[in-house]
């Protein structure tokens, strides 16, 4: 069977699927360039984090407005826009190595945030459109499955920046990736005709800020769990790995992006592990049709919480420190991906249909308002405090985002 042979709104969602995974594949391989190669220059831990200062703070505008020019253009041409700004970021760092000033990666950076919030923004909320109205189980399917290819696809894009930035260094590696990048783009200018996610009633920019109790709620359980991961995630870790235990550079992008491609499967497996089979009226079970309540949300947080806080204690008291840490973070990567793709899949749910880009921007913009948050205190308080003290503010910012979730009952439209 062919594409065109597909209905369409599968072939859509194959379409924005596909782009999703092109863009996520330069995101990782990017951020991995970025923290290695100016780690190699001598660059402190804060340092680097600043780099992606930009990066996070333009994630948060452009979830904001963006899902409003989601509701006013349709998510096709923010997609496409998100594509063409991620072009022109990976070109601005083929410049000679004597550019490459912290202010002026700053600015690239912050390009390629606003590409990739616009990109997840436009992905994500189009999939609501594209499921059946009271289809809960297949949207939390089709969420779970765009969510966990995308995650691990970024872990492919993590292994691949570290074995560019060996291969072809920095300037060979970020012209390579542009390239590839561009045809994708030129493509999906030609494929994504169809218009979708267009308010039937054109929301004015005072309505960016959502309105809806459990959409505030999941939003702020969603800025405490990603400020949970990236809090040791996006620096502390990679350059624990490097100095402590003297990790080469391709070992320590294998290891990231073993850790987030495992977490994208997971992701994608979420639906199974979370599934609360009730029999139908001939005593099967319908386990994968069953959708997730706020409450399942809340025990996998608690499960959650512990993880970071036992690898502290074993690298306290230097308990087999390396195999801790190696394990302790696998472990708490299953996890952090149910809980992910759980909140994922309440976030659309929770949405109004018409607009629905509105809703989903405003809660990844708490997404990236917690990533911001997690790689700030990344750098810092790896540096003043060590490896430690970030997973403790890990435990942290799991067991706030468990109370907030606490709060929320599914369906609730307050």
């Amino acid at each position: 069977m062919g594409l065109r042979d597909l209905s369409a709104p599968v072939r859509q969602y194959l379409l924005i699927t596909s782009n999703y995974w092109a863009f996520t594949l330069t995101d990782g391989a990017l951020r991995m360039l970025v923290v290695l190669y100016f780690h190699q220059l001598g660059y402190s831990p804060l340092s680097i984090a600043m780099l992606f200062l930009f990066y996070e703070i333009f994630g948060v505008v452009t979830n904001l407005v963006g899902g409003w020019l989601g509701a006013r253009l349709g998510l096709n041409r923010t997609m496409n826009i998100g594509l063409g700004l991620q072009v022109l970021a990976l070109s601005m760092l083929t410049v000679p190595n004597e550019f490459l000033t912290v202010a002026y990666v700053m600015a690239a950076q912050a390009l390629s945030g606003i590409a990739k919030d616009l990109n997840k923004m436009s992905a994500k909320s189009a999939i609501k459109l594209l499921v059946p109205a009271g289809a809960e189980g297949k949207l939390y399917r089709w969420v779970a499955l765009l969510t966990g290819s995308k995650n691990a696809l970024k872990g492919v894009g993590f292994f691949l920046g570290g074995l560019l930035l060996s291969l072809f260094e920095f300037r060979g590696a970020i012209l390579l990736m542009a390239g590839l990048l561009t045809l994708v783009w030129l493509l999906s200018l030609v494929s994504l005709k169809q218009e979708l996610g267009k308010a039937k009633n054109k929301p004015k920019f005072n309505e960016l800020f959502s309105k809806s109790r459990a959409i505030n709620l999941l939003s702020a359980a969603r800025l405490f769990l990603f400020g949970a991961r990236d809090v040791w995630f996006v620096v502390a870790l990679p350059v624990y790995l490097a100095a402590q235990f003297n990790w080469q550079a391709s070992w320590v992008g294998g290891f990231m992006a073993s850790w987030v491609i495992g977490y994208g499967i997971v992701q994608t497996l979420a639906p199974r592990l979370t599934g609360r089979g009730k029999g139908d009226v001939s005593g099967n079970r319908t386990s994968q049709n069953q959708a997730p309540s706020a409450s399942t949300a809340f025990s996998w947080a608690c499960y959650l919480a512990f993880i970071p806080g036992l690898i502290a204690l074993a690298l306290q008291w230097d308990f087999y420190a390396q195999a801790s840490l190696i394990m302790g973070l696998l472990l708490f990567g299953v996890v952090f991906a149910i809980n992910s793709s759980l909140h994922s899949y309440l976030i659309v749910s929770f949405a109004d249909t018409d607009g629905v880009s509105l809703d989903v921007g405003f809660y990844y913009m708490a997404n990236a308002m917690g990533r911001l948050i997690g790689t700030v205190l990344s750098g810092w308080v790896y540096q003043v405090h060590g490896l430690e003290a970030c997973l403790w503010i890990s435990s942290l910012f799991v067991i706030l985002a468990a109370l907030v979730t606490s709060r929320l009952k599914l369906k609730s439209r307050c």
